[in-house]
């Protein structure tokens, strides 16, 4: 391999000669199989060990690098649907390093991490919702599962950094059922730029001072107004929607044009709110609030 490949197609050879390999390969042999030189390979495996895609295990005198176990080739888009079923299958498996692995593989990969979270990530969380509800696993395994995405999205989510400072978005759960989705919406965002202040499960907040509490909130963080706000209700019920987002919806004129409110709620898309946009559709909510920013100047 000559200069000017990028880091994602040397992963990809190496991530194919070392799973052609049992014993394992030494740096001068990767060296000398991808056509580089030896100080430029030890950049990268050190690298791709540090993101845990291989592993280096010292035989002898000999130091030999591996790659993971469950590490494959991944190509993007074909490659989505294969993920999201592994992944189901390593979750309820109880496989959960395996789990955290494909993930981390599928973003080093090349995958879009909003394309990850609907593909992959929502589904899955759909998925053990309803093994929950028909009696199929327990409140301790449901927990288990739970924990695992959890700790999926925020893998994702510290992947990306770079942020703008005109696209600010509050993202919060009613309920704790609802708060998977919650983080999801601020990865998703996140990766877009969007300066994400997720609030979490804030169903102990529902109380009639609420609205003064977030106004006072959204003074501190969205200082002198720069830019858009954006407020993401998620519920499963239609009282929790209607709450957060009413109470978003009476501090809007003290803020103006630029504060924008909208609801994902399972319960229903017809929701009766003067919210500016409801959806029951998580690929739509993502899609309406990066929408908003296009009416920055």
């Amino acid at each position: 391999m000559a200069r000017g490949y990028r880091q994602d197609q040397i992963q990809q050879k190496l991530i194919e000669i070392l799973s052609e390999s049992k014993t394992g390969l030494s740096g001068v042999e990767i060296a000398d199989k991808l056509g580089m030189n030896r100080a430029t390979i030890t950049k990268y495996l050190q690298v791709f060990a540090a993101e845990g895609i291989i592993k280096q295990k010292n035989i002898g005198n000999a130091n030999l690098w591996f790659v993971e176990s469950g590490t494959e080739k991944l190509e993007f888009p074909q490659d989505y649907f294969r993920v999201k079923d592994k992944f189901v299958e390593f979750l309820t498996s109880g496989m959960q390093q395996h789990a955290y692995h494909l993930i981390r593989n599928a973003q080093y990969s090349g995958a879009d991490t909003t394309k990850i979270l609907i593909e992959v990530i929502i589904p899955a969380i759909e998925q053990v919702d309803e093994m929950y509800v028909k009696a199929k696993i327990g409140k301790s395994e449901a927990k288990l599962f739970y924990n695992v995405i959890s700790g999926s999205i925020r893998m994702l989510f510290l992947g990306h950094q770079s942020t703008e400072s005109k696209k600010n978005v509050t993202v919060l759960s009613a309920d704790g059922a609802s708060l998977l989705y919650c983080k999801a919406a601020s990865c998703a965002l996140a990766s877009h730029g969007w300066n994400v202040f997720e609030l979490g499960d804030m169903s102990d907040s529902i109380d009639v001072m609420y609205d003064i509490d977030l106004q006072k909130f959204l003074t501190r963080i969205w200082k002198q107004k720069q830019g858009i706000m954006v407020i993401l209700v998620f519920s499963a019920s239609e009282e929790g929607a209607k709450f957060f987002s009413e109470s978003a919806m009476s501090i809007k004129p003290k803020f103006g044009k630029n504060l924008h409110v909208a609801v994902y709620s399972r319960a229903s898309k017809k929701l009766a709110t003067k919210a500016e946009f409801v959806t029951d559709s998580f690929d739509a909510i993502v899609q309406w609030t990066d929408s908003v920013a296009g009416t920055l100047s």
